[in-house]
């Protein structure tokens, strides 16, 4: 076999198809996090603190001061960015939580599944001969009892 026959059989799979399916979402709900983070949780929590723009709090450390993060970096100076790892750390925290929230919920989902019982199988049906004896029987108790 070819390897690049091979590869066709892998990548026609369908886990590859998923991954590659997975990867895509958690790409786009990656750039929801980081909207969140940055455009709704940070502007209160910066308004609260007197102003502070997380993602501009740095330090530089060639010793001189610059008024933002943006003109450090313009002039080459190696930073702390301290902030934009405050920021990094809530958005992995925002998606740690929505990722338990999923998996949470898809545990409660299977424990429900296996709690609900099986209905009970049909007995199997009796053999012919032992329903025809049974009649007999009856047949003869009803004789027996008569004058």
């Amino acid at each position: 076999m070819s390897i690049i026959q091979e590869f066709k059989e892998f990548a026609i799979k369908g886990n590859v198809v998923e991954l590659a399916v997975a990867v895509v979402i958690g790409t786009a709900f990656g750039a929801i996090t980081n909207s969140l983070v940055r455009d709704v949780i940070m502007p209160p929590i910066g308004w609260a603190t007197g102003g502070i723009d997380f993602s501009d709090l740095f330090i530089a450390l060639d010793g001189a001061t610059y008024a933002s993060l943006a003109e450090a970096t313009a002039a080459g100076a190696p930073t702390v960015n301290y902030g934009v790892f405050i920021n990094t750390v809530l958005n992995f925290l925002i998606v740690a939580w929505a990722l338990f929230l999923v998996v949470r919920t898809m545990n409660r989902l299977k424990r429900q599944k296996e709690e609900v019982p099986a209905a009970a199988p049909e007995p199997p049906p009796r053999p012919h001969a032992e329903v025809l004896l049974e009649e007999i029987r009856d047949l003869l108790k009803e004789r027996a009892g008569r004058p």
